[in-house]
Order: C-alpha cells, then structure tokens, then sequence
C-alpha cells in the first residue's frame, strides 16, 4: 500500500521511529551523518509542530561567523562572475597522490580577484549578518530550518537549548548585525 504522505517528515510512523531513536539516545535531536559537519556546521533533526500537527524539522544550524564568511564569498563570487565572463566556480579536484592539483591561469586569477573583492569588503565592512531562522515548509523532508546563532560552535549544549527554545516558541534571535574579522593563518 503506497504511503499517504508525499513528505515522510509528515508521516506519523517516521515520526515515532525518530521518537524512539531519540528516547534511546536521551537527547531532544538527531544529529544527521554528514561529512558537512564540523565545529561550526551541524545538520540534525527534531520533532515539533508545524501548523498544528507533529512533525520532523530537518535542520542546518551554523555559526554566525560562517554565515559571513558564506556571504562574504557569495558576493565575491557574484562580482567573479560579473568580471570574467567565462567565470566558472572553481573546483579543487586531488591527483592521484591526493595533492589539489594546480590551478589553471583563468581559475587562479579569478581566485586572487575573489580574495581581492573579500579584503575590500571586510576593509569597508559591508558585509553584516546577523541570527536568524529561515523556515521551508516546501522541504521534500519535513520541515526545513536553516539557522545561524552567535555562537563560537555548535555543540550539543546548542543544540538542545536550541531545539528547547523553538519548541517553546521563546526562542530570542539577536537581531544586532555583526561583521567579523577572518583569522590570519599564523
């Protein structure tokens, strides 16, 4: 018998297989395996309410530094674009040692200009950002959130105090907009 669900983070038996799995693990959320991952980036999975009814939140929860530095490079990479007319997102691709291979002439001149307009943007500090929680209720996957905190990581503490908050619906966005300054390699 087919499902009746077009989006299984609606179905009610995804729904109590995840509520299992998170009374097994104790937590309020479930992180989702991903190499994306890391200090900064985390994508998990909680249940809530959505319009009244149970549902799963797919969510991508990162820090605020990361929400700049995405913008920063987002606006970089739009000028590329507007520079060299034959602009092609750069690919980092290993040989067969594993080593990134060199760059062809146009990728790294396109590169250098990139780290040009980010200098020049973090100089003028243009670019500010500041937490936010964008809802998706078209996701294939539940509901999605995409958030950004001001937080130095996303640990689970963040987490749970996150998932807590919105459940709640007390969950306070620092609407202030902050610009961050990139960190020199030493």
């Amino acid at each position: 018998m087919p499902n009746k669900y077009d989006n299984p983070g609606f179905d009610p038996k995804e729904i109590d297989a995840l509520r299992e799995r998170l009374q097994k693990s104790g937590k309020t959320f479930e992180v989702v395996d991903s190499e994306d991952n890391n200090d900064e980036f985390v994508h998990f999975r909680f249940i809530g309410r959505f319009e009244g009814r149970a549902v799963i939140y797919d969510t991508f929860l990162y820090t605020l530094r990361l929400h700049y530095n995405s913008q920063l490079y987002e606006v970089a990479e739009h000028q590329a674009a507007k520079q060299f007319p034959e602009y092609r997102q750069i690919k980092y691709e290993e040989d067969e040692n594993g080593d990134l291979r060199n760059l062809d002439d146009l990728e790294e001149e396109i590169g250098l200009f990139m780290a040009e307009v980010i200098m020049q943007l973090e100089e003028e500090d243009d670019i500010k950002v500041s937490e936010h929680v964008e809802i998706d209720n078209r996701a294939e996957y539940g509901v999605a959130l995409d958030a950004s905190l001001n937080v130095e990581e996303v640990t689970d503490k963040v987490i749970a105090s996150f998932v807590k908050d919105y459940n709640e619906d007390s969950l306070k966005l620092d609407k202030t907009l902050y610009s961050f300054e990139t960190e020199e390699d030493e």
